[in-house]
């Protein structure tokens, strides 16, 4: 008797989504403010056209986005969706990239990720590895229903933390068809370890978790992280590196985390505890890894690119099988390029001044694609 209450219960709770489907739909969107006006740190390109949209999560959420449309193409076009670094906006490199890409034909796709931005979410500049991936696929899902849009031809360009968000997300969506990780951090990896593992130890782990738990009592609000307004001459190389984009009018923007005052401190504490490329082994789909030579993340690409194809990798305790589809992975390193040059192409001065670098191939990240999708 109680399993037959219980199947009941079930049809009667489905009977009742369904007929309410569409009121869920409309509670899901809610209304953003936002900016009407072109403040990107990067001019408009006359090849494509560009309008604001915004789109909804399974998480309630609504992102907020610019669309890129080619000017000219025809009626159903390959899709890519773009995010990151961790820690910026829309208007500073995803959006270029998303630009670069439409004028190369494809409609792209560069959205603020949950809590970001002008997206919606509540506490500010909160991120998790769950949260993040379904941004990505939240952002397929709007894709795939657009009129213009080929639906089986969409890929995904993860930048900085977002590459290796963006390599979850192909792990867990077969409807991602090919991925480009550019200068990508592993976040959870870094959350937990510190910069080149150096903080590998559970002692250092216990401490850190200490800290964070009473962050929560003490001020769950507290922000930290952002690019500090000045940079001592002995800091590393990759400090002047994010100091020159983020604080600069090279890339500066008053919404984006990095170049103010950062995350919420407790706002990230679920990537410290998670390794989330565990299956990127089993990513059947054409990925690329891009990496600066220079680049001190450059580790988290070649690790990655390694166990994704080998099941094993430095920096990995846990050993996978091969990957059955090896021959669409790609592992593509850029001479003479820092972890920022991949941001914006580079430039011979600080600040933006001089003469561009032009060290992103964005003819061979449209070549992967056409080839992909």
């Amino acid at each position: 008797m109680k399993k037959l209450y219980l199947i009941v219960a079930l049809a009667g709770g489905m009977l009742t989504g369904c007929t309410n489907k569409q009121a869920t739909d409309n509670d899901m969107k809610q209304q953003l403010e936002l900016t009407q006006e072109w403040d990107k740190v990067f001019p408009l390109s006359e090849k494509v056209n560009h309008r604001k949209v915004t789109f909804e999560t399974q998480y309630g959420l609504t992102l907020a986005a610019d669309l890129y449309l080619p000017t000219k193409g025809a009626d159903k076009l390959p899709a890519i969706a773009v995010s990151g670094p961790f820690g910026a906006v829309k208007e500073q490199a995803s959006g270029l990239y998303a630009m670069k890409m439409a004028e190369r034909g494809f409609v792209a796709l560069a959205f603020d990720p949950s809590y970001t931005g002008e997206s919606s979410g509540e506490p500010r500049r909160t991120a998790s590895p769950d949260i993040n991936t379904e941004d990505f696929m939240a952002a397929v899902d709007f894709l795939s229903k657009q009129d213009y849009v080929d639906a089986e031809r969409i890929g995904i360009i993860g930048i900085c933390g977002w590459g290796g968000i963006a390599l979850n997300a192909a792990a867990a969506d077969t409807r991602i068809k090919a991925t480009v990780a550019s200068t990508m951090y592993d976040m959870t990896r870094i959350s937990g370890n510190d910069y080149n593992d150096a903080f590998d130890d559970e002692q250092w782990r216990h401490r850190n978790r200490e800290n964070l738990s009473k962050q929560r009592l003490t001020d769950p609000q507290a922000m930290a992280g952002g690019v500090i307004d000045s940079v001592p001459p002995q800091a590393p190389n990759f400090v002047h590196d994010y100091y020159d984009y983020y604080k600069t009018p090279r890339g500066y923007h008053q919404r984006s985390g990095n170049s103010n005052d950062g995350w919420r401190v407790v706002g990230t504490q679920a990537y410290a505890n998670s390794r989330f490329l565990y299956y990127i082994n089993e990513i059947r789909s054409a990925v690329l890894i891009m990496h600066g030579a220079d680049a001190h993340s450059r580790y988290f690409g070649e690790a990655a690119y390694h166990y994704m194809v080998d099941g094993k990798a430095e920096g990995y305790k846990f050993t996978g099988e091969p990957n059955p589809n090896p021959e669409n992975k790609e592992l593509l390193i850029i001479p003479n390029a820092t972890h920022c040059d991949l941001y914006d192409g580079g430039y011979e001065e600080k600040a933006g001044k001089g003469q561009p670098k032009n060290l992103i191939p964005w003819d061979k990240l449209a070549e992967f694609f056409a080839h992909n999708l």
